[in-house]
Formats: structure tokens, sequence, C-alpha cells
């Protein structure tokens, strides 16, 4: 039997009975949003969706402010989006500001709307900084039986993959996401990092590219081939450091291939990195407007 999903948009007459009432019975997330405005909409889209995933978990109303001014005022909302979540019966949590799907989920889970797999997804990822690998795996192979579902445990899996360099296995499980999963932030982010991996894997090792830098610091081969590996490695300032003596040095180095590396480098952080990737973007802005 299917679950009923708690999507509903309100106003003043129906807040204190869809919101403050059954705030009492399960967690009530309000969005004042603007129709006109992409992260109100961004936001609207990302909360109904979990609310159909967690659905009779928690309701997700919305508040068009330009048609409820007098909720606006009441609830002193200067900025959009805003998020109020309101529990039994008072306002118990306030986000100002988009929210990505992550931070969305630890909302969430703040007020006990989680899945158990994503428990077993942190102890995983604990055990995998902690360099229990083979355990990791198992907590994940565990997590993916109980809930085969929860696609971010098999991303999980894909990371652990790349960052042991199993790129063939990491590959194959990635592939076999659905297209939905593959498009989400997370997705993006690692096949960015399967496409870095597997350039990095046909080149020389990072010890002989350093010792050609060494030798010739206007070797450009090696200095754009370093980029790629530490890029796969993770150790992104660096090659953010590289790329750019490239681009300053010789912009037109293989039709401008590190400009558009640091392009494509930008895009793939800015779901993880978005401070970075804003840094790459500011800093090419720069040297365009010279």
């Amino acid at each position: 039997m299917s679950k009923d999903i708690f999507v509903f948009e309100v106003n003043q007459k129906s807040f204190d009975q869809t919101v403050l009432f059954n705030s009492h019975k399960i967690p009530v997330v309000v969005e004042f949003m603007g129709v006109w405005s992409g992260p109100c909409v961004a936001m609207d889209l990302l909360f109904s969706g979990l609310a159909k995933e967690f659905a009779e978990q928690f309701i997700f109303a919305r508040v068009d402010v330009d048609e409820q001014p007098e909720l606006r005022k009441q609830y002193k909302i200067e900025n959009l989006p805003t998020l109020l979540v309101f529990k039994d019966g008072k306002l118990a949590r306030t986000e100002v500001g988009e929210l990505k799907d992550n931070e969305a989920r630890q909302l969430l889970k703040d007020f006990g709307v989680f899945h158990q797999s994503d428990l077993m997804r942190e102890q995983a990822q604990q055990k995998h900084l902690a360099g229990d690998t083979p355990g990791a795996i198992l907590q994940l192979t565990e997590a993916i039986k109980a809930d085969p579902g929860n696609t971010r445990v098999v991303m999980d899996m894909v990371q652990i993959f790349i960052d042991i360099g199993e790129l063939e296995q990491a590959g194959s499980l990635f592939n076999r996401l659905p297209a939905s999963s593959r498009e989400t932030d997370m997705g993006k982010a690692l096949n960015g990092q399967l496409v870095f991996a597997n350039l990095a894997s046909k080149l020389d090792p990072i010890e002989t590219l350093q010792s050609r830098l060494a030798a010739s610091a206007g070797d450009h081969d090696a200095r754009f081939d370093l980029s790629v590996r530490q890029i796969a490695q993770y150790r992104y300032d660096e090659a953010v450091e590289n790329l750019f003596i490239i681009y300053q040095q010789a912009p037109d180095y293989k039709e401008g291939a590190a400009k558009e590396m640091l392009i494509n480098l930008s895009n793939m952080l800015e779901p993880v990195n978005n401070e970075l990737a804003q840094k790459i973007r500011r800093q090419l802005g720069n040297l365009l407007a010279r």
C-alpha cells in the first residue's frame, strides 16, 4: 500500500491547521519562497522530492510571499528562500538561503527523518577514513542489501573504488546507477573524478613529472600532466596553481587546454567545494579582463 506524500501550499487561513497543528505529529518544513526565484524553485523541487522519498515522515509546506505578505511579516522573513521547521507547535529551526541535497538531508536527520542505511554510510565513511577500507566496503555491501533503493550507498562504494584505484569496478558500478542519480551533485562529482582518474592512469608517475619540471620549469607538457595527476589525488590547490602557471605563460598551449581544464575542474568542484570553484572562476575572470 502506497504512503501519502505531504506537500501543501499554505496561506494565512490554512497555516495554523496545516503547519502548527500537524507539527505535533510530525515535523513540518515551511519554505517561504518567490515563484520568480531560481533558488526558491530549486529548493521547492528538492524538498518536494524528499517528501516523496520520506512519505508520511514530514510535511513540506510552501508559502508564496507575494500572495501571503501577512505571513511573511508575521515570521519576519527578509531573504528568500527561508526555511522554517516547526515541531510540537513551535518554531524549532530557521535556515536562510538555498540548501543543497546533503544539507537538506542533514536538516531532516536532525528531526529524526532519515534512512537507517545512511547511518551505515556514515559508519563506512569513518572506517574508510581511518584506513579500514575492507571494513568500509563490507559495511556498504550490507547497507545495499538492507536498502537497495538508496543509490547514495552505491555512490559511496564508487568513491571508495576510485580512492583505491579500482577504476574499472568504479566505472562499471557508476554506469549502472539510474540517470537521475548520475545527474545529482554527488553523481556529477563522481563522474568528474572518474574522468580525471582515468586520464591520470595513462600518464607518467608524479615523481617522474616533478623531475622533468625540476630540470625544465618551462616543460608545459610535464606541468599539465602533473596537474591531472594532482587532481586525481584530490590535490586541487596544487593542480590549480600549475594550470594557472601554464595559462599565464602559454595561454595557447594545446589550443587553450589549461583554461579548459580549469573550467572543467571548477564545474566538477562546484557541488563539493564551491569556495575553490568560485576562486578559480574569479582568477580566470581577472586574467581574461586584462
